[in-house]
């Protein structure tokens, strides 16, 4: 698929990039982390919550709310699913990275998502994002074959473990805590409960 830098502008639609963001300390951290052959994603590292940067995080890009800052680091090429949250996450690339993402507002009534509607963007190393609530995204790309690193920023306890219970139709999305999933038919998510909803190619960077 076509894959557009994040400065492009039609990027905007799905977030902004933060240009004035200095967060070396927390680069600094994330470049002891390993990278697996899979693909790790941890909510809450307290290496980066450590880092003096981390409380401009909280401050300048959340506004002083509860967050934690975690990582997700691997080797990935396939989209596999779709998430999304209540709120914007926070995305600092570590690594060239490609993000393959959509728009919460073209999910059909029925749940489902065509994946022919996604677009790609590359985030150069160093870029810092703001992915805003209303767009789908998952775990990056990597565009090296020494895989992707990827701090991940979002409200506190966003994605850990929830009692999952259906009082309106779009609970049979919710994955985690503060995570709705659209997985694809090929991702083998649905062993693990998730909604099985995206139509069309399981998208591959190439």
């Amino acid at each position: 698929m076509n894959i557009l830098n994040v400065s492009d502008k039609a990027f905007q639609k799905y977030g902004r990039v933060i240009k004035d963001f200095e967060c070396k300390d927390i680069l600094d951290v994330m470049e002891k982390l390993e990278v697996p052959e899979g693909v790790i994603y941890v909510p809450s590292e307290m290496s980066l919550e450590s880092c003096k940067s981390a409380q401009n995080i909280t401050y300048s890009l959340y506004g002083g709310m509860p967050v934690q800052i975690g990582y997700c680091n691997g080797h990935n090429k396939v989209l596999n699913a779709f998430e999304y949250h209540r709120d914007s996450e926070v995305n600092i690339a570590v690594t060239d990275m490609v993000l393959i993402l959509g728009m919460e507002q073209d999910i059909e009534e029925d749940f489902s998502y065509d994946t022919v509607k996604a677009e790609a963007f590359l985030v150069p190393a160093g870029t810092v994002v703001e992915v805003y609530a209303t767009t789908l995204h998952y775990a990056p790309c990597h565009v090296h074959e020494d895989g992707f690193k990827c701090v991940v920023a979002l409200p506190k306890g966003t994605n850990t473990d929830i009692k999952k219970v259906t009082r309106i139709k779009e609970d049979q999305l919710l994955f985690a805590r503060n995570k709705w999933l659209i997985a694809h038919p090929e991702s083998g998510l649905d062993k693990e409960g998730a909604f099985i909803g995206l139509k069309g190619e399981n998208l591959t960077i190439k």
